[in-house]
């Protein structure tokens, strides 16, 4: 038996349209699961999950904003009485907002707080809610090393990042009891569309590739594996984890 299939079991990608949650629900679908892609734009996850049917894999498209919490409950009740089952949560969504703190206004540090740290809190209480009479699922949460690692103008995302890192440990020990695995990957700097105005900045893009011991960007496909790994029955007994994927950058002095 290949420990890395994920055949028969049913995953919830948020934040799948594009860059590093539709890297994953790609990896995803690739081992088999059947992959619900999540995001606000209807025909943007409907695109992308013909996309996995066409390349041979299973997916839906399930459109919602993370933010709204019944609009959220709902999505997740009718996508597991829809299969019968519930196994897999990758709480992927997130939003960036970029201003020096004293020019971040007040409603802008609620709106990333919401949909990087609350929205995650409530998908993990919904989808826990359905996994547990299974006795078995994975949530997994998109962290970052800006958990690890301050700068400049981006504030309210590093305070929420932070706070989901310390969140998956916590949920991790509550839900254990329940056969359900809590880990985060903590992403580096990857080229994908959130990260557009940085890779187009050359004194930028030359500090990520001097920074990192890979001299490089991170590819979205390249955050795959880790999604695969954290899902499956080879990491079992793996749980409370922060999983770093950054090229080496906090490894390095």
């Amino acid at each position: 038996m290949n420990p890395f299939s994920l055949q028969g079991q049913v995953a919830l990608v948020t934040g799948a349209s594009r860059g590093l949650g539709r890297a994953m629900a790609t990896s995803l679908a690739q081992a088999g699961a059947h992959v619900a892609v999540n995001a606000r734009d209807e025909t943007a996850v409907e695109s992308v999950a013909q996309s996995l049917r066409d390349a041979g894999g299973s997916a839906e498209a399930l459109a919602f904003d993370v933010a709204d919490e019944g609009a959220q409950t709902s999505a997740l009740r009718e996508l597991a009485a829809r299969h019968g089952r519930l196994d897999i949560v990758v709480a992927n969504a997130g939003v960036q907002h970029r201003r020096a703190l004293v020019d971040f206004a007040t409603p802008d540090f609620q709106r990333v707080i919401d949909t990087n740290l609350t929205a995650v809190w409530t998908l993990a209480r919904e989808a826990s809610r359905l996994m547990m009479p299974a006795r078995r699922g994975r949530i997994i949460v998109t962290g970052s090393i800006s958990a690890f690692l301050g700068r400049k103008s981006i504030s309210a995302y590093v305070a929420s990042k932070g706070a989901v890192h310390a969140l998956t440990r916590q949920l991790a020990v509550e839900l254990a009891p329940h056969g359900i695995t809590v880990n985060a990957i903590a992403p580096g700097f990857f080229a994908t569309e959130m990260n557009s105005a940085l890779t187009s900045d050359r004194e930028f893009s030359a500090w990520v590739e001097r920074a990192t011991p890979l001299a490089r960007w991170g590819d979205p496909a390249e955050i795959g594996g880790a999604a695969v790994f954290l899902a499956s029955s080879a990491a079992s007994y793996v749980t409370g984890h922060i999983l770093t994927v950054d090229g080496g950058m906090t490894a390095a002095m």
